[in-house]
């Protein structure tokens, strides 16, 4: 398949990049940096281009299969990288007729009724914490369930820096109860799974939680 990444100089976009080559890919990585990205292969292009600034991905996902969506922002600063990064994104999808978009998010997003009482306390300090980054995260989301494409948003919770296990639960429209694991997440294995969406439909137009067993 051919396939976009936007966020790719990140440390979960970085994962999606060398899985995705390794299983054969075509891969564009599109950020704004290219020096920052160290990774090469024949099946990788890396494009320069701003989600910020439309003008710059004109024509550059034309022909793709589908657009993962691993961007990042300053955790405390005011950001709208994720609502009109996402926004110009999806514009650019549409103009290009490509209809498969998986988009990183944040499990800290789940509504109170999903979330233990433990994880309420926890989910309501990060909030103080980290306020600018979910209400834009929270945009963003908003903007991708508005839309026609078949999206699937990811949910994950606490990224750590561990080793792709393939040993992971997932749940698809409700979060995660079980599992010693619960609560974090390699980014090598958040990859596999953001990966394993681009054929399941049963995460098209729906949002899946991910957390180590």
């Amino acid at each position: 398949m051919k396939i976009i990444v936007f966020g790719a100089t990140g440390d979960t976009g970085i994962q999606l990049v060398e899985q995705l080559l390794a299983e054969g890919h075509e891969v564009t990585a599109i950020v704004r940096n290219p020096e920052k990205l160290k990774i090469s292969g024949e099946k990788l292009l890396i494009e320069k281009g701003d989600v910020l600034n439309p003008v710059t991905l004109s024509g550059k996902i034309n022909g793709a299969d589908a657009v993962f969506s691993a961007l990042g922002g300053n955790h405390r600063q005011a950001t709208i990288v994720y609502s009109q990064g996402i926004e110009n994104i999806i514009t650019e999808m549409q103009k290009s007729g490509i209809e498969r978009l998986i988009c990183l998010s944040a499990e800290t997003l789940k509504s109170k009724e999903e979330a233990t009482f433990v994880e309420r306390i926890f989910i309501k300090i990060l909030w103080k914490l980290f306020s600018n980054l979910y209400r834009d995260m929270q945009q963003m989301e908003q903007k991708i369930l508005s839309s026609s494409l078949d999206w699937t948003i990811i949910r994950p919770p606490r990224l750590t820096n561990g080793s792709k296990t393939n040993d992971f639960q997932m749940s698809i429209n409700h979060s995660i109860s079980k599992g010693k694991g619960k609560g974090k997440i390699s980014r090598a294995d958040l990859a596999v799974c953001m990966i394993q969406q681009l054929t399941n439909q049963d995460s098209y137009q729906s949002i899946v939680y991910a957390s180590s067993k």
